[in-house]
């Protein structure tokens, strides 16, 4: 067995009493952690040896003290070889649990993740967003239905999750659960976050995530043309409802904002900006973040269609606005009556608002980030490629074109 333990006898010279005399310590150190206690002996600074970390002489008094330091010493390394005989991992606190009599402590996986999903609720409107909160209650809420469904069990030591349970849980949430790659890899990601608390806390000795590797794979924004925007405005509804939904959508599509911010605006949202017209000022639900949105010609007479509107005066909101599955429900019935081939969602407009209305008619990338609430540039330039490729679709078009002319004139010329 390779000792991977230190001992260190020393004097503690600050609670010297007041006849000079020290105490005398031990400190055991377990792969840079460690931990002291005292050994109940006293003595003279003069008759400590630092180097030696014993006492000096071979007097009655050096002997009495030297023979309990290697006492104390044995003890330690006997807890040691117990651990390893018990095959219980090596760590500082099993040595010391081990050399005290202590019981061990089992830390368990779902208090751990529960304290941390309490801490977030407690700030809340402070340093996390509410959508931040469901994430990791929706994520422990998977953990424990992965656990019963493979284990069998609602809760495990944390010490018995390794490289295995992680691979499980991750084939877990894309089979059973269902969920697409970027879902499975982000509850993964909040699952380590756990992991990487239990790590800082010295609860396990080894990283369960050191060889796990994930990617999230770039996803293919989907957004409406001018035409199909052109298209949904130019229709005429037979029901008020699809009226309404449509008006709602194309105001999500020259605002930027998402479904849930759409629905908490209210008139004290608008305000004059610095130009001196009137702005949308909200903060996104999601993530906190400011927006700061000029109102469109399009955006101000939705806003003003609905200025009198029952359902908006009587919960006090800007918009009268449907439950989020309805008004994807009939939005699938306005791309069937419009011609509109994509699969439409409320979500669709938001990305029409950053590639089609602002980035496609040359608003600054650094403008359009600013207004869609982004925390970083990088989250905008996602919109800004997918207009690069469709660049480079409509330009091999082209260039399609010029190579089937060059060929006809080479047919004609031979």
């Amino acid at each position: 067995m390779n000792t991977t333990v230190s001992i260190l006898f020393y004097i503690k010279r600050a609670k010297a009493n007041n006849l000079g005399v020290c105490p005398i310590y031990t400190r055991v150190t377990v792969n840079a952690k460690r931990f002291e206690f005292s050994t109940n002996k006293y003595i003279n600074p003069d008759k400590w040896s630092s180097e030696g970390t014993k006492a000096k002489g071979s007097n009655e008094e050096a002997r009495t003290i030297n023979s309990h330091l290697d006492y104390l010493k044995n003890q330690v390394l006997e807890a040691e070889k117990k651990l390893f005989k018990k095959d219980i991992s090596l760590n500082s606190e099993n040595l010391k649990n081990e050399l005290f009599g202590l019981s061990e402590t089992k830390r368990m996986l779902v208090p751990i993740f529960q304290d941390h999903n309490n801490k977030i609720k407690e700030l809340v409107g402070k340093e996390y967003a509410p959508g931040t909160l469901e994430r990791y209650t929706t994520s422990l809420k998977h953990t424990i239905e992965f656990m019963q469904w493979k284990y069998k069990v609602s809760d495990i030591d944390i010490t018995k999750i390794d490289h295995a349970f992680i691979t499980d849980y991750e084939f877990w949430l894309r089979s059973v659960r269902n969920c697409a790659n970027n879902t499975a890899v982000k509850y993964i990601k909040n699952f380590n976050k756990i992991i990487k608390i239990c790590l800082a806390n010295d609860w396990l000795d080894k990283n369960p995530f050191a060889n796990y590797k994930s990617k999230v794979k770039e996803v293919e924004r989907v957004y409406l043309t001018e035409a199909e925007i052109q298209s949904i405005i130019e229709k005429e509804f037979k029901t008020e409802r699809l009226s309404l939904v449509r008006d709602i959508f194309l105001f999500s599509c020259f605002t930027g904002l998402a479904y849930i911010d759409v629905k908490n605006l209210t008139k004290s949202h608008i305000s004059y900006g610095i130009d001196g017209e009137k702005w949308i000022f909200t903060h996104r639900q999601k993530t906190e973040s400011a927006s700061k949105i000029p109102i469109l010609p399009v955006t101000q007479m939705i806003i003003d269609k609905y200025d009198n509107h029952p359902q908006s005066n009587n919960q006090e909101k800007l918009l009268p606005i449907l439950s989020n599955q309805k008004m994807n429900a009939y939005l699938k019935e306005i791309a069937s009556v419009c011609g509109i081939e994509k699969e439409l969602t409320f979500h669709i407009a938001r990305h029409t608002f950053a590639t089609t209305v602002t980035l496609t008619n040359g608003v600054p990338i650094e403008s359009v980030s600013k207004m869609l609430g982004h925390k970083n540039l990088r989250t905008t330039q996602h919109y800004a490629k997918v207009l690069d490729r469709k660049v480079s679709e409509d330009m091999q078009i082209l260039k399609d074109k010029f190579t089937m002319n060059s060929k006809n004139q080479k047919t004609q010329v031979s």
